[in-house]
C-alpha cells in the first residue's frame, strides 16, 4: 500500500453530528471526497433538507437525519436505523454544539445546563451508541471538536469552557477504555473561525474602525487573521484515516497559534 492511501476514507461510513452547515459540513465534505460515505443529524427536518441540498449541490450523496443529541432514546434510535439503512459507523464526529456569551453571575443555571448538555452530555451520548458497533468492526475513530477553550478561560464563556474542558477529558477517557478495541478517540480544538455567525465582529464599523474583538483575534494570533472552517478539513482527515492508528487521546489545536501567544501585548 502506497503510503499517501493511509489517508484514504474509501468504504468508511462517516457520522459527522450538526453537520448540516458550517464547521460539520466542511469536515463532512472533506471526508466523502476522501471517499467515506457521509451520514449527518440536525435538530429539525427543514434543517436536514438544507443540508442534504448543499450537500447535493457538491456532487455529496448523504444520508440525512432528524436527531436531537441531547436525547438519549433519539440517538440510540438513530444509530440503529444509520445501521440498518447505511450500515455501521466507522468514524464519529461529535461537532454539534451551542455557546451562550453571558457574564456567570448573570447566567441562569437552566442557561448552564443547556450548554454543558449539547456540548458534553451529547458527545458521551451519542459515543456510548455508537462504541458497541465499532467494537465489533474491531475499529473506529471518534473526533470530538473541542475547541481552544479546553484550555482557555475568557469572560462570558464559562459554561461553554466548562464543557469543553470537560469534553477534553471525555476524549482521553474514550482512549483509555476503548484504545484496547482498536478504537482511537481525538479532538480538534479550532480558534476563532470566519463563519456567517463571526460576520458582524469581522465588518467594519460605521467609522471604518475594525470591531476591537476582530482587532482583538487578530493581534493575538500568530498568523495574524481569523481561520476559516475548510483549515479544519486536513487534521479531521488525519484524525480519521488509518495514519493516525498511533494517535490516541490527544487534542489537536487548529487556532493559527493563538494559545501559544495570547497572552502576549500587541
Amino acid at each position: 500500500m502506497a503510503f499517501i492511501d493511509n489517508y484514504s476514507l474509501q468504504g468508511k461510513i462517516a457520522w459527522v453530528t450538526g453537520a448540516s452547515y458550517g464547521i460539520g459540513f466542511a469536515i463532512a465534505s472533506a471526508y466523502a471526497e476522501a471517499g467515506a460515505t457521509i451520514v449527518f443529524n440536525d435538530i429539525k427536518q427543514e434543517l436536514v433538507d438544507k443540508g442534504l441540498a448543499s450537500y447535493k449541490e457538491k456532487g455529496i450523496d448523504a444520508h440525512g437525519y432528524v436527531c436531537d443529541v441531547t436525547n438519549e432514546e433519539q440517538v440510540q434510535a438513530a444509530v440503529e436505523k444509520i445501521q440498518n439503512e447505511v450500515g455501521i459507523i466507522d468514524i464519529l464526529v461529535n461537532n454539534a454544539g451551542i455557546i451562550k456569551r453571558i457574564p456567570m453571575t448573570e447566567m441562569k443555571a437552566e442557561e448552564f445546563r443547556q450548554v454543558i448538555d449539547v456540548d458534553l452530555n451529547a458527545p458521551f451520548i451519542v459515543s456510548k451508541a455508537v462504541i458497541p458497533g465499532m467494537m465489533k468492526k474491531g475499529h473506529g475513530k471518534i473526533i470530538n471538536i473541542c475547541s481552544m477553550m479546553s484550555e482557555l478561560g475568557r469572560e462570558t464563556v464559562s459554561a461553554y469552557a466548562a464543557a469543553k474542558g470537560g469534553l477534553k477529558m471525555l476524549t482521553r477517557n474514550i482512549c483509555a477504555e476503548y484504545g484496547q478495541y482498536n478504537i482511537q478517540c481525538n479532538g480538534i480544538g479550532p480558534g476563532y473561525i470566519a463563519t456567517p455567525q463571526t460576520a458582524p465582529l469581522r465588518e467594519k464599523q460605521a467609522d471604518g474602525s475594525r470591531h476591537p474583538f476582530d482587532e482583538f483575534i487578530c493581534a493575538r494570533t500568530p498568523a495574524g487573521r481569523w481561520l476559516n472552517a475548510e483549515e479544519l478539513q486536513g487534521p479531521a482527515v488525519f484524525l480519521a484515516s488509518e495514519a493516525s492508528n498511533a494517535v490516541n487521546g490527544h487534542i489537536l489545536y487548529v487556532d493559527g497559534g493563538i494559545l501559544a501567544y495570547i497572552g502576549k501585548q500587541p
